[in-house]
C-alpha cells in the first residue's frame, strides 16, 4: 500500500484536523450561536450537494434536442 505525494497527504490531514477542530469548538460554543452555525452548515452543504447532482444529470443529457425536425411540407403553388 503507497502512501500517495505529500500534497495528498497533506489534504487529508488538513481535512481530519478541520473537521476534528470543528467539534471540539463548538462544544464551548454559545448553544444560539451553535445553532445557526450548524443551520447555516446544513443549508450550504444541502445545496452544494443539490447543485452537483443537478449538473451532473444535465451532463447525461442528450444536447442534441434543439427541437428541430425534418420532414416534408406539403403546399399548393398558384397557376
Amino acid at each position: 500500500m503507497t502512501k500517495g505525494n505529500f500534497r495528498t497527504r497533506f489534504l487529508r490531514a488538513t481535512a481530519c484536523l478541520a473537521v476534528g477542530g470543528t467539534a471540539l469548538q463548538l462544544s464551548g460554543c454559545d448553544p444560539q450561536v451553535r445553532t445557526t452555525l450548524l443551520t447555516g452548515l446544513q443549508t450550504t452543504t444541502s445545496s452544494l450537494s443539490t447543485a452537483l447532482i443537478q449538473a451532473f444529470f444535465l451532463s447525461l443529457q442528450d444536447n442534441n434536442t434543439t427541437g428541430t425536425t425534418t420532414g416534408t411540407t406539403t403546399g399548393t403553388t398558384n397557376p
